[in-house]
């Protein structure tokens, strides 16, 4: 069977030594981004040979790193096209197997535009990866409205990954804690901070009414729905049209048209259950977060799915080439 995979990560060491280490704070030092660097600067090497042995057909790639987004307006837009320019290179004559999401300089929204606007026209990238808040700033202040605009000509989607939390915020939730093997960065990122502050930013999309406003935007949120699934029925009745809140539509009706959900990172059936019971079937997509997860660990959780064969072919690939507009 076809496997695509849509949250798999890269880093190339000559981008990534670019970012002054003050911006990056502690949490975006950590030992674990040390240890797995090989991993996230290969393509062609282990990470397919990987892809060969589990069955899975493409990755969608994407820089794990706010790179351009902790740059000034100034040197963002360079360093996102030339960061752009290198996984084009790298994934020349494997198009079959790689392509890749565009990273974006934030800090400079119009030249953001423009440059998802390049990348998807010239090297047929599949949207964008925006990784968390810019300076303090979430998707909603009108500054970004350039970005939202230009995705939804374009038609294709916006993946929100979860970023670095803000200082304010590392410095009053997540300071004052014993950082044995970086365990305050666990609880800051991907052991819990991260993916309640992404659920965060896509109520604050509805809220503000900006999926309204972009009617045919499409957003892409991995780690089985970043918790929304789960709270989907008691944030359905706290943000009702009419609420005080700019949405015009209900939460459940505009997150099934217009967001979707990747299993990156999950790989146990409970929280499948919840995702298919809320967003629906047509609305998940298959993602290992690869190498922070094994390719391994996600065909084990897709074998054990327990769907009809149709299902699982569109959680799969199906869902994937539909929404990205892959050529089978």
């Amino acid at each position: 069977m076809r496997i695509v995979a849509l949250e798999e990560h890269i880093s190339f060491p000559e981008m990534a030594n670019k970012i002054p280490k003050e911006a990056l704070g502690a949490f975006g030092q950590s030992e674990a981004i040390q240890r797995i660097a090989p991993k996230l600067a290969d393509i062609t090497g282990e990470r397919l040979q990987s892809m060969n042995a589990n069955g899975i057909t493409m990755q969608v790639l994407s820089v794990d790193s706010s790179g351009a987004n902790l740059l000034s307006p100034q040197e963002g837009p360079a360093f996102a096209m030339q960061y752009n320019d290198l996984i084009a290179e790298r994934i020349a004559g494997f198009e079959d197997r790689f392509t890749a999401f565009a990273h974006l300089p934030m800090t400079a929204p119009l030249a953001a535009a423009d440059e998802l606007e390049r990348a998807v026209k010239e090297y047929h990238f599949r949207g964008a990866m925006i990784r968390g808040l810019t300076q303090d700033q979430f998707l909603d202040h009108p500054k970004f409205a350039p970005i939202l605009l230009r995705a939804q000509k374009l038609d294709v989607p916006v993946y929100l990954h979860p970023g670095l939390p803000p200082k304010e915020v590392a410095d009053i939730y997540y300071s004052g804690l014993p950082n044995h093997s970086g365990m305050a960065a666990a609880l800051a990122c991907y052991g819990w901070g991260w993916h309640s502050e992404t659920a965060l930013h896509v109520l604050r999309l509805l809220f503000s009414g900006i999926f309204d406003m972009y009617p045919k935007l499409k957003l892409i949120i991995g780690h089985m729905g970043e918790m929304l699934p789960m709270m989907m029925a008691r944030s359905e009745r706290a943000f009702k049209p009419g609420n005080g809140g700019a949405n015009q539509r209900t939460l459940t009706d505009t997150f099934h048209q217009q967001v979707y959900i990747t299993t990156s990172g999950f790989f146990t059936q409970p929280p499948l259950k919840i995702a298919l019971d809320t967003f629906g079937i047509d609305n998940i997509m298959f993602s290992v977060d690869y190498p922070f997860s094994t390719n391994e660990m996600g065909i084990e959780f897709l074998n054990a799915i327990a769907l009809p064969g149709e299902q699982i072919a569109k959680l799969a690939h199906g869902n994937a080439d539909k929404l990205l507009k892959l050529n089978i």
